[in-house]
């Protein structure tokens, strides 16, 4: 008699003469959700790929401001020793952001190894108000680029133009708004034609292509033609360029009150790396010079 071993793990008996033929089936391999990446990494990924118009350093952190659009532009990343004691270093951020007119804001991050708990403690216990709180997503590139075609007319350019600043959620888009968007090691900018002539396009969206890493922003479709595909093909064809360029994986950045792009990264395979997490210096009020995060 044989002793099998089926695959739910239940052993069973068979007569030898009844074997036809038979092989070891390894175990199966873990699987593994999302490229491996440390923290630091995606951090210094994702700020490569939306730079400010001015950054100084302090330390080990970095000050970065472009006038108010978008409060990752206008935080600090604080990736490792800001070289002063923490009451002194935010001392500092808030003179440099105070010269600037705007706000002083700090990044952190939690959820993954290398992140920040304990900085947003120590925030936290002087008053620093959290404000905004999304994801960075992770996933296979190649997945992306297998998805969907590429909707019919789509357009790849190295430049935001006025169409494409049509269907771009922020209206009244500034200069400096324009260097943001455009910065970054290789910037693709998709457009998808509108359904009239003269109209915003159908959607839109945003890849930056640094080395194994491809990150996705500002995905946008025209809520008449929401859930026909436009958005995953929009980044099928941004994949695809980001492929010919030699990346290999893909991050995006999520808030937690969207379960619309929820669902459809997580159906493209992405899934959550880390949380990250804006903290404004307390008594700031309510009227800081911040566009969206």
């Amino acid at each position: 008699m044989l002793l099998i071993t089926r695959k739910s793990g239940e052993s069973v008996r068979i007569p030898e003469t009844s074997l036809v033929a038979g092989k070891v089936v390894p175990s199966a391999p873990a699987r593994r959700r999302g490229p491996a990446a440390s923290y630091e990494e995606l951090a210094r990924a994702s700020a490569r790929s939306w730079r400010p118009v001015e950054s100084e350093r302090l330390g080990e952190w970095e000050l970065r401001a472009a006038s108010g659009f978008t409060r990752r532009a206008n935080s600090v990343l604080p990736l490792g020793d800001p070289g002063l004691p923490l009451d002194e270093a935010l001392a500092a951020v808030r003179r440099w952001y105070g010269e600037r007119g705007l706000p002083a804001c700090v990044q952190t991050a939690t959820g993954a190894e290398g992140t920040q708990e304990l900085l947003c403690a120590e925030l936290e216990q002087r008053g620093w108000v959290r404000e905004v709180t999304a994801e960075l997503w992770t996933g296979a590139l190649a997945p992306v680029a297998d998805r969907a075609e590429p909707p019919s007319g789509i357009v790849l350019a190295r430049a935001a133009d006025e169409a494409w600043l049509a269907r771009y959620q922020r209206k009244g888009v500034s200069e400096v708004a324009l260097r943001v968007l455009g910065s970054g090691p290789s910037v693709w900018f998709a457009t998808v034609p509108g359904l009239a002539e003269g109209e915003a396009p159908a959607a839109i969206g945003r890849c930056v292509v640094d080395g194994r890493w491809a990150g996705f922003a500002a995905v946008e479709v025209d809520p008449r033609l929401r859930r026909r595909g436009l958005a995953t093909g929009v980044m099928a064809a941004l994949a695809r360029q980001a492929l010919d360029e030699g990346a290999s994986a893909a991050w995006l950045q999520v808030e937690e009150d969207n379960p619309g792009a929820r669902a459809l990264y997580a159906g493209m395979g992405f899934a959550a790396h880390h949380a990250y997490h804006h903290y404004r210096e307390p008594q700031a009020g309510d009227d800081g010079r911040y566009e969206s995060p």
